[in-house]
């Protein structure tokens, strides 16, 4: 019981990421930059880091599995995008750029699992993520406003993150084809 004790609230912590997206938007487009959009931003940053603590004191579950880099993407994108209608059109490319990776990995993780192979979550994609979510925390700090720079530059390493993770996804995919002999 205190294994799945553990998961609920890793799970919970996740779901919470995605509740929140909404509210952090809001945020980025009526009050940026603002503290409290900063502050909101952190913390559900940080939630991912703890439900990930949390959940390697339980027994990892399918629905985390699951959740868990939804609740990134949806993090990510959402106040990403929001970002660029707030005033930052320079995002607009980079943002597109990773929107398309997210989606593209994801679907190749998904043509793959249901020919029952898996293609395990990489380190380097927690460093992607982590890097993008500096880049928009740098984007919502108040005292960086006056130093746009630090943050598209931030944005910028964090699209070299994504794509050098979705090469890794690929190269995955490729050697697993190459063990299985399957195509």
């Amino acid at each position: 019981m205190g294994s799945s004790r553990w998961s609920v609230a890793a799970n919970a912590l996740t779901i919470s990421r995605i509740v929140f997206a909404p509210v952090l938007v809001v945020l980025i487009l009526y009050q940026n930059p603002w503290w409290v959009t900063f502050v909101l931003g952190w913390v559900l940053g940080i939630t991912d880091y703890v439900d990930g603590e949390l959940a390697r004191q339980a027994e990892p579950t399918r629905a985390g599995a699951f959740l868990d880099p939804l609740a990134d993407k949806v993090l990510v994108l959402t106040a990403g995008f929001a970002l660029v209608f707030s005033g930052r059109p320079g995002w607009l490319w980079p943002m597109l750029i990773i929107a398309v990776r997210e989606l593209g990995i994801q679907l190749y993780r998904s043509y793959w699992a249901k020919r029952s192979l898996a293609i395990p979550a990489r380190k380097s994609a927690k460093y992607k993520t982590f890097v993008q979510g500096l880049a928009i925390s740098a984007a919502l700090m108040p005292t960086l406003e006056p130093y746009p720079l630090v943050a598209d530059a931030m944005l910028w390493l964090a699209v070299g993150f994504t794509l050098y993770s979705a090469a890794q996804y690929v190269l995955d995919g490729r050697a697993a084809l190459r063990t299985t002999g399957t195509r």
